[in-house]
């Protein structure tokens, strides 16, 4: 940290990873944040109701790099900390003739504070929400102006998308508390309490029986015409034999991979560690795959055109269901048949809990003495219905 000048400020370079902050080392609470537009903003940041540390921590921004000068924004600093110091509060009282934060800044402050800290996915769908739902609609309003009829008319803007309405209420909600705790609103006004949420219907789409027979013959077709690659359809056999989620299988690795207790030993995933049981029939696609990708040198076992993971299958899987004439299918509906399988063959809801990694397994998951054989034993039961569906017979293979 040191003394902000126009030089070091001008000097600041806009970061990928998101915004961050450079402090002034001789105005305490004076600096200036980094967006990664390239945008530059002054702010100074102070206890409010005379200080201390119970008091609550206020951030007013004072300007834009080139709208004003350093010298400049470091003069308001000076007068909004004298003013505190005189007992004033100038972000309530609007000393500075500004409006009062709006809510592009406290996504802005949400952004750097607490986003990196989700899961990266959670992360993505939080910053498409905002992107393409909130901002359009909030972004210019002031935080302390934004009511309740809003955040309903936000929500109900979404009907037709019952559950992204109700993440995006989340959201919203998370971004309210937030400004209450920054003193950005008063207590206890969070628009969307009372909003009512939509009811979201579980979805239940499971392939029939006939419907996997031409998912396997339209995935033999398709790679041999040179339509599909073998690693894309071996991904999606993936999923079928594990019941795992697409993004654990494309992200996968080939050091997580067990082979002598039949799983991929995940390191994160949408409920932390777990395991992904390999049937046989897991383990003849792994073992394909790496017949397949072993001169890439990639560490991943479904790797995309760079030295990154496969991203997607979606275009994939679309020609697939056009092959195999099936419609209104999902990729995560594989997953569901996945445990639709297993529950036809009799395994129990808590082995299949277990198997799929739902977080209510996470107390049993937690005993890594306890031997997988059950899981695994439902896992090749997966592995055996759809062998007999694509004509393949069950195989056991030396991976040691």
């Amino acid at each position: 940290m040191s003394k902000l000048t126009k030089t070091l400020v001008d000097a600041a370079e806009a970061r990928a990873s998101g915004a961050y902050y450079v402090w002034d080392d001789a105005v305490s609470g004076f600096g200036v944040k980094v967006l990664p537009s390239g945008s530059k903003r002054y702010l100074v940041k102070y206890r409010g109701q005379g200080g201390g540390r119970g008091a609550p921590q206020r951030w007013l921004s004072l300007g834009l790099h080139g709208q004003l000068t350093c010298e400049q924004a470091r003069l308001m600093a000076k007068q909004v900390l004298f003013a505190v110091a005189s007992g004033k509060d100038p972000q309530s009282e609007k000393f500075i003739q500004r409006q009062a934060p709006k809510v592009q800044d406290l996504w802005e402050r949400f952004e750097v504070d607490y986003l990196p800290m989700r899961k990266p996915q959670t992360r993505k769908d939080y910053e498409s929400e905002w992107r393409r739902i909130i901002a359009p609609k909030l972004a210019s309003c002031a935080v302390s102006d934004v009511t309740r009829t809003d955040m309903d008319k936000l929500h109900k803007s979404l009907r037709e998308r019952p559950y992204r309405a109700n993440r995006v209420l989340a959201l919203c909600s998370r971004l309210m508390t937030l400004a209450e705790a920054w003193g950005w609103r008063s207590q206890g006004s969070n628009p969307c309490r009372y909003v009512q949420k939509f009811e979201e219907r579980a979805r239940a789409r499971y392939l029939s029986q006939e419907e996997l027979r031409n998912v396997g013959t339209a995935l033999r077709q398709l790679v041999d015409a040179g339509d599909v690659g073998a690693s894309a359809a071996n991904a999606l056999r993936m999923l079928l034999f594990t019941g795992a989620r697409l993004n654990e299988v494309l992200t996968a690795k080939w050091e997580w991979v067990v082979w002598d207790r039949s799983l991929i030993a995940l390191p994160d995933s949408k409920t932390g560690a777990k395991p992904i049981y390999l049937s046989n029939g897991a383990i003849d696609v792994l073992v394909q795959q790496r017949e397949l990708t072993k001169e890439s040198g990639s560490v991943y076992i479904f790797p995309g055109r760079s030295k990154g993971h496969m991203i997607n299958l979606t275009k994939v899987w679309k020609r697939v269901c056009q092959s195999a004439e099936i419609e209104d299918v999902r990729l995560h509906d594989l997953r569901h048949t996945a445990a639709s399988i297993a529950v036809g063959q009799g395994a129990s809801l808590p082995i299949i809990g277990r198997l799929l990694g739902h977080s209510q397994a996470q107390t049993t998951l937690r005993y890594a003495h306890v031997d997988s054989d059950p899981a695994l034993q439902a896992a090749n039961l997966i592995s055996d219905v759809l062998n007999k569906h694509w004509n393949h017979e069950p195989a056991t293979h030396d991976v040691m």
